[in-house]
């Protein structure tokens, strides 16, 4: 009897997005609302009046007024101040996928209308930022004096230089990318809002043309955000999402005749082949034959992954967690469990298989693998903490972070930098305002952790971190298993 009661309880648990772990348990729904929290953390511009976050003030209000243009609003990446185009376009580009992929899911858990807020935060940011053709504003703020400050973004007093790509200056990369975050963001407003659905697709289109006929890469962005991978994988991806959008024959053919694709092992902001090889391996399931190679390129992704295959090729630390490189590598985890689970989920419906040369992977080896990775982040590791701000077991207590870790201080309160990192970042205690739901960089390859805010790689979070971690969160937060 007692034996059936404990089975009995574990199902409650599960119905519930629960699941134990190590005689605690995750609460999926609980992470999922404090992912979207940590996004909203980092907007910049006039904050609505619901704003959750109540240490958050109004900042970079004056953004665009350099050129005499309006560029206020849009996302800070990561710790700092700056307002990086490529990194904020993957955020939103990710976001939209997964209110696509996981709108039933959001429902259920009541997070729909914040992950479509999100989504717009960025998208009318990217309408100004692209007001006019063949030009668009890619960055705000000067990063390297930028880095020479530690102050909150209400406080900033340094250079909002602005940066942009055109005709001149190309940036295939940055260009393609927006595309793909505006294409993506019109399937999602399409049955909410249709003039905004249209304007933002009317855009993408844009925007496209403007990367595939000024081919370049823009450095503007490194060494913050360089470009590694060239801008091939950008163009497939957004002529992905544009074909997704409108099923236009002219996206078909350049994916078809034109783009460059590549089996890889990774999923980034600088690297979107796997991203759109899983989303035309659908394509190929539901009967477009002539993308059939990319579903051996999505196989090949989670062949290159998995550690139970002979082509595996990434780290996996003795912990359980993938480890690509330092400096905010939870963005692979949290990127390999939304493709895992998104393409679990298409091989399923289609009843197929991952293919790795003559051994096949049944969907559910997917999951299992993607939930791992989400455990680990969240509580179940050997270090037995939680790597999300403000959620589970001893989280972490100083992101690196400068409105996180700097005091409210009042509007025009003169910081000088020179003294802001002796009195604020350096400070070796929690920091003043908990960053709900970040999460953080994570543990080394050896799954060693140490929670100071000067240890940037282990500590700093990202928007696109916590983008492709609300899609997994919603997959279990319903589903559980």
């Amino acid at each position: 009897m007692r034996y059936l009661n404990f089975i009995l309880l574990a199902i409650l648990a599960l119905s519930n997005g629960y699941f134990m772990v190590d005689g605690g348990k995750i609460n999926y729904k609980d992470a999922l609302t404090k992912s979207i929290m940590f996004l909203e953390a980092q907007r910049s511009g006039k904050l609505p009046r619901n704003n959750r976050i109540k240490w958050r003030g109004d900042s970079g209000l004056d953004d665009g007024k350099l050129a005499g243009v309006d560029l206020v609003g849009g996302y800070y990446d990561a710790g700092d101040n700056v307002k990086y185009g490529l990194p904020m376009a993957f955020t939103i580009t990710t976001l939209a996928w997964t209110a696509i992929t996981y709108k039933s899911e959001l429902k259920t858990t009541g997070e729909l209308g914040n992950v479509h807020a999100a989504i717009r935060w960025g998208t009318d940011y990217f309408l100004k930022a692209a007001s006019k053709k063949n030009l668009l504003w890619v960055q705000v703020g000067d990063p390297v004096k930028d880095h020479q400050c530690w102050t909150r973004p209400e406080n900033m007093q340094t250079p909002r230089t602005l940066y942009k790509i055109n005709q001149q200056v190309p940036g295939t990369e940055i260009a393609a990318e927006t595309a793909a975050a505006m294409a993506a963001s019109s399937i999602v407003f399409r049955d909410v809002d249709q003039k905004y659905s249209r304007k933002l697709l009317n855009k993408a289109k844009l925007l496209f043309d403007f990367a595939k006929s000024h081919k370049g890469t823009y450095d503007g962005e490194c060494p913050f955000y360089c470009s590694y991978s060239g801008y091939n994988d950008e163009l497939l991806w957004g002529a992905t999402w544009l074909y997704l959008a409108t099923k236009k024959a002219e996206y078909y053919k350049f994916i078809t005749e034109q783009a460059v694709s590549s089996s890889v092992a990774e999923f980034s902001w600088d690297l979107k082949y796997a991203g759109a090889q899983v989303l035309l391996a659908e394509m190929h399931l539901s009967g477009e034959h002539s993308v059939q190679n990319f579903k051996q390129q999505a196989d090949n992704f989670i062949c290159a992954v998995l550690p139970d295959t002979s082509f595996h090729q990434v780290y996996i630390t003795k912990g359980g967690l993938i480890h690509l490189r330092d400096g905010a590598n939870t963005q692979y985890v949290t990127s390999t469990a939304f493709l895992f689970f998104a393409y679990s989920n298409i091989l399923t419906k289609n009843r197929e298989n991952v293919h790795c040369g003559k051994h096949q992977i049944k969907p559910a080896r997917l999951r299992e693998f993607a939930k791992q990775q989400m455990d680990y982040v969240l509580g179940s590791n050997p270090n037995k903490r939680s790597y999300m701000a403000g959620f589970g077991v001893n989280p972490p207590t100083q992101p690196h972070h400068r409105g996180a870790s700097v005091p409210i201080l009042e509007s025009k309160t003169v910081v000088e930098c020179g003294m802001s990192f002796s009195k604020w970042f350096q400070r070796d205690a929690p920091n003043y305002n908990e960053l709900t739901g970040a999460i953080v960089g994570g543990p080394d390859k050896n799954d060693k952790f140490i929670d100071k805010r000067s240890q940037s790689s282990m500590l700093e979070p990202c928007t696109y971190i916590n983008s492709l971690a609300i899609g997994p969160l919603a997959e279990l937060a319903v589903h559980g298993k």
